[in-house]
């Protein structure tokens, strides 16, 4: 599904958010939205899963404007947001039964994309029992028992532990190569981004910087030549005429 955003603004009780953004994401394309805190790039995402409207401009997928949430824009968190009194398997198939798919056809839907993150055995435990990384996985398991053909992706792996990170992303890749949705992943960290994506989108203060054409082959990793530099000039250009805040993350 391609996705178009236009001339999009926003602003919350007077302050500018967003300035008149224009973006467009291909088929099957994983794009991550890299910046500093507050640069508009959550909102940006929140406007695409239509939670939030613009005040000017348009966004579309396929050619039709975005009027609000929709089953083909599948959604996944910082925080896991899984229903604690609910079993993994209950959670990931909330969204087809929702739907209107039959509990057991929604039951074998969750099962199979439980077994694509590699939690067919969770499939009765309750996130309580589980890991950080293994409720992420419940949650990208969940965003995806719906069949989108857009995931959206909100910092998903912001609050892990680092070795639980990369083992993230490295499981996000494998089930895009397997999958290929179009992604747009939003990070504050620069090797995230140049790990994961396709292309790279920089905002700064409301609007689009540039936007970088990765070019590395996958599986890629940090030692692969030409990661570093990738980091040092996006790095560069998120710094200049920024003071120093320590909003950005190098892991």
């Amino acid at each position: 599904m391609k996705l178009t955003v236009d001339g999009v603004s926003k602003s919350f009780g007077g302050r500018s958010i967003l300035r008149e953004v224009d973006l467009t994401v291909g088929e099957n394309e994983f794009v991550c939205i890299l910046g500093h805190s507050g640069c508009g790039k959550s909102t940006l995402l929140n406007m695409v899963a239509g939670y939030l409207f613009p005040d000017e401009g348009e966004i579309q997928a396929d050619g039709e404007t975005i009027r609000g949430p929709s089953k083909s824009r599948g959604m996944v968190f910082q925080d896991h947001a899984l229903f604690p009194w609910c079993t993994v398997l209950q959670n990931v198939s909330f969204g087809p039964e929702v739907q209107g798919v039959p509990k057991k056809q929604a039951r074998e839907t969750a099962a199979r994309f439980l077994s694509l993150v590699g939690l067919e055995a969770y499939a009765n435990h309750y996130p309580g029992e589980l890991s950080g990384g293994m409720k992420q996985r419940v949650g990208i398991a969940r965003a995806l028992a719906s069949s989108p053909d857009i995931l959206l992706m909100d910092e998903p792996f912001g609050a892990l532990d680092i070795l639980t990170r990369d083992m993230m992303q490295r499981e996000l890749r494998r089930i895009y190569e397997k999958l290929r949705p179009t992604i747009l992943f939003v990070t504050h960290s620069i090797s995230e981004a140049v790990y994961l994506a396709d292309r790279l989108v920089v905002m700064k203060r409301g609007i689009i910087a540039d936007i970088f054409e990765i070019g590395l082959e996958h599986p890629r990793s940090y030692e692969s030549p030409g990661f570093g530099e990738a980091m040092a000039r996006i790095e560069r250009l998120l710094m200049e005429d920024e003071e120093s805040s320590g909003a950005m993350s190098r892991p």
